[in-house]
This record gives C-alpha cells, sequence and structure tokens, in this order.
C-alpha cells in the first residue's frame, strides 16, 4: 500500500510539473502579447503615456560642445600660399534645447505637429575659457563672399576687402564667431549660427502612432512639406525616418534607422554597431556609416547632393556636403569632425588635423524595445572655401581651393538617473519581471518533474529488486 502510494505521488509530481511548465510555456506568448501591448499603448504620442511624458519634457539635458580651429600660420598662408596649420581650442559648452516644443497640435489623421525653439546657455563650468577667447580664424565674410562674387566682379571685392583693412583670416572673439558680429564688408551680422537664439526648428508633422503603432515618430511633413526642394532630385529630396528623438518600438538591429536632420538639409541613416549599457540598461549603438558623405562614384545614392563639381573636384570629393542651398546661399559645407571618413586631400590641405572615430563619430544610443532614444553624440564640423584669384591681394598666393575647417560641434544628451530608474521600473522591470515568471515556472515544472521521474525509476528499480529476492 506504501509502494502504491508513493508511487501515485510520484506521477501526480510528474503531472504537476508537466501542468506547471506547460503553464510557464503558455506565458511566452501571453506575455510577449501584454508586453506588445503595454508598449503600443505607452509609445503612443498622446497625453498620459511614457512617450508622451518623455516627449514633451525639457529636464533632459542637451548641451553643444564648439571646438574651433585657431590657425597658426595666417601671414604664411597669404602672402606665401603656405598650407594653413590649426590647432583646435574647446571645448567652448553651451546647454541648448532647454525649451520645450512648442505649439503641439493634435491632428485628426493621427499626426501631431510642433516646432523645436533653438537656445542656447554658455556653460563657463564646462568650458576651456570664455567666450570671450579670441581665434584666429578665417574671415567668414571674405570667403563667403569669394564663392558667392562672380570671378569678372572680383575686383570690386578687392575694393571692399582693401578699404575695410580686411584679410583672409582675422581675430575674433569664440562669441562673435558663433553666434555674430557686424562685419564691415557685409554690413550686417556675420556668424556661424546667425541667427540662432529665439529662431524654431520646424513646423514639424510627426504619426502619433495611435492607428499604426510601426509609424509612431516617423516624419509626415516639415514645414509643410512631405520632401525637401534643396536638391532639385526626388531622392535626395525625401524625407525619411523620425527625427531621431525615437523610432517605433521593437527596433530590429538588422536593419537601418532612418532620420531626418535639419541641420544638413537631408536624411541619413545609421547602422547597428554593437549593444551597450547605458545607466544598466541595454541598448543598441547605431553610427553613421562611411558610405553617407562618401563620393558619388563610391557611392552612386550620393550623386544628387553634389551640387558644385568644381569644388568637389568633379565630385570625387567625399567627406563633404554643400548646404548652400539650404542656408539662403552662403557657401556652407558640413563634414565629419577633422574630415573624418573624407578624401586624404581634405586633411593634407589643412595641417593639424586628427580624425578617429572614438571623438568623431556620430552615434545613437536605442533601447531596442521601445525604440526611445536614451543617448546620442551628433558631431557635425562647418567649413568653408576659399581658392586662387588674379585679383583678389589676399587670395593671390593661395594655390588650391581648400576646404577649410572653421569648427566642428559635438551635440550631445544623456538620460539623467532619475529618468533611468523610472524607464527600468515602468517598462524594463515589468517586462523583466514577466520574463522571471515565465522562466521560474518552466524552470519549477520541469525541476519538479525530473524529480518526480527520477524517484519514480529508483522506485520502481527497488520494487523489482525486492521482487527477485522474494522469488
Amino acid at each position: 500500500m506504501g509502494c502504491c502510494n508513493r508511487r501515485c505521488g510520484l506521477i501526480a509530481g510528474m503531472v504537476v510539473g508537466s501542468v506547471v511548465a506547460i503553464l510557464g510555456g503558455i506565458l511566452i506568448p501571453v506575455g510577449d502579447s501584454i508586453i506588445k501591448g503595454t508598449l503600443e499603448k505607452e509609445a503612443v504620442i498622446e497625453p498620459g503615456t511614457i512617450a508622451y511624458d518623455n516627449w514633451v519634457s525639457d529636464e533632459a539635458l542637451v548641451y553643444r560642445q564648439f571646438w574651433l580651429f585657431d590657425v597658426q600660420n595666417p601671414l604664411d598662408v597669404v602672402q606665401h600660399g603656405a598650407k594653413p596649420v590649426v590647432m583646435e581650442k574647446g571645448p567652448y559648452t553651451y546647454r541648448t534645447r532647454y525649451l520645450p516644443r512648442s505649439n503641439i497640435t493634435a491632428h485628426p489623421n493621427h499626426t501631431v505637429s510642433f516646432l523645436l525653439p533653438a537656445g542656447a546657455i554658455f556653460e563657463p563650468s564646462m568650458s576651456v575659457g570664455p567666450e570671450e577667447d579670441n581665434i584666429s580664424s578665417l574671415n567668414l565674410a571674405v570667403a563667403g563672399a569669394y564663392s558667392l562674387v562672380p570671378k569678372n566682379l572680383h575686383f570690386f571685392l578687392e575694393g571692399l576687402i582693401k578699404s575695410t583693412n580686411s584679410s583672409l583670416f582675422q581675430q575674433r572673439t569664440v562669441k562673435e564667431l558663433l553666434w555674430g558680429y557686424p562685419d564691415p564688408i557685409l554690413k550686417g551680422s556675420v556668424g556661424l549660427f546667425v541667427p540662432y537664439n529665439g529662431t524654431f526648428d520646424g513646423f514639424y508633422n510627426v504619426y502619433t502612432g495611435k492607428d499604426d503603432i510601426s509609424k509612431v515618430g516617423i516624419i509626415d511633413r516639415w514645414q509643410g512639406k512631405r520632401s525637401v526642394d534643396f536638391w532639385n532630385n526626388t531622392y535626395c529630396n525625401m524625407i525619411n525616418g523620425t527625427d531621431a528623438s525615437f523610432f517605433p518600438p521593437f527596433v530590429d538591429k538588422k536593419k537601418p534607422l532612418y532620420f531626418f536632420v535639419s541641420d544638413i538639409c537631408r536624411s541619413v541613416s545609421a547602422k547597428f554597431e554593437g549593444l551597450a549599457d547605458l545607466k544598466g540598461i541595454e541598448v543598441y549603438r547605431y553610427t553613421l556609416p562611411p558610405s553617407t558623405l562618401a563620393s558619388p562614384k563610391e557611392n552612386p545614392d550620393n550623386q544628387c547632393f553634389c551640387t558644385d563639381p568644381v569644388v568637389t573636384r568633379d565630385c570625387a570629393l567625399a567627406g563633404v556636403l554643400s548646404v548652400s542651398t539650404c542656408r539662403d546661399g552662403a557657401p556652407v559645407y558640413i563634414s565629419l569632425p577633422h574630415f573624418l571618413h573624407g578624401s586624404p586631400y581634405l586633411i593634407e590641405d589643412v595641417l593639424g588635423l586628427s580624425p578617429s572615430e572614438e571623438h568623431h563619430v556620430t552615434y545613437l544610443d536605442v533601447e531596442p524595445t521601445t525604440g526611445f532614444t536614451l543617448g546620442f553624440a551628433k558631431r557635425l564640423q562647418v567649413n568653408m572655401m576659399y581658392g586662387p584669384s588674379d585679383v583678389i591681394t589676399v587670395l593671390k598666393q593661395v594655390k588650391n581651393y581648400t576646404i577649410f575647417p572653421v569648427a566642428w560641434l559635438n551635440e550631445t544628451a544623456v538620460l539623467d538617473e532619475a529618468t533611468a530608474e523610472m524607464f527600468k521600473k515602468e517598462l524594463i522591470g515589468r517586462i523583466e519581471l514577466l520574463e522571471t515568471v515565465q522562466s521560474t515556472l518552466i524552470g519549477v515544472g520541469v525541476a519538479i518533474f525530473l524529480l518526480s521521474a527520477i524517484s519514480l525509476w529508483v522506485l520502481s528499480c527497488v520494487e523489482n529488486k525486492n521482487k527477485s529476492r522474494t522469488v
């Protein structure tokens, strides 16, 4: 009787273990469905969701660090045609994006429009010196006028340069170079980011994801248009992806992420680079591939971005993008810092540069389940061009067209500790708890089943042995 009870108990244990394990297995698709449902609810851009609360918040600390290139031999360049030798000075750090999105308006087609206010507050404690530090830099007005004024009118420009006692290079403060100064040649304000404070980027019109979560954050219109009109080409004018603040949930690392960058007036893509840990949260790190600014000969898709065949050496130049068409004609060229991934002669024409993947590449840290961008570093360099002239005195000794690096910026943000803890508690914690319950049920069920099965086998062996002795 006792053996029968033990045998029945062990068989019951095997049944219970199987049921528990099966329950854990059943919870996998059920749990996945719960996770998906929760994310589809919380990732929608509408009041009351986690996505919306973070989207409208102005608590994230976003900084722009600037390094300016100080020319060490300005007289040698002008008088003897020497290559400029530069030394970067920085960082000079400003807090930006401290103003929340404004004019937020929901629309019936499941989109929401908004403006991104621009502003910059100097942060002395995060800078190498005050804004009043002097920099020997390219004369923005001379370089700009050289590119804009036809050669048959260079005599007119020569007269302006002489009458204002200007030269190819000048001494200006960091504040003047970045945010503007009254220029004697152009009779107006000149600077790398003029105007900036008090301006807006947008209107942006993006999908809320209410009807289709795979479209959340995707830009429907920018400045009222579904495509830009800077490049005279349908492909290059496309507005793809989001504004990079977040992406649709359940990110597939095998696929690139697309986003629109208004600073360079075009869409780009980023590829999966690897896993990273951000305050205890596992994220996917995406970086811009070298093909982004490659020459059309290396990347044919970039042919329509080549708007100046002369300067770009018959479109063979890699690493720079002319944005004059979207900057009111200003002859500005954008590149990665220190001409990272650029053609060798970009670095050879300006001495003192040292491109580095670690310090100069642009990256995004994206949490893959939610699609939220939890950290990023946007790194760009602003360049201008000057070249030889038979008329303009300060350019007579210049031998070649030179893309000159004026400054590079590193715009960074990373979630703070409080937001990280909230994120882990409200989303990651719930997901991990559900996964733990699933794993525990399966593990306990399998363990009970195996222990019961082994015990039943041992019991059977003992019974068989006892029967043999009795016989």
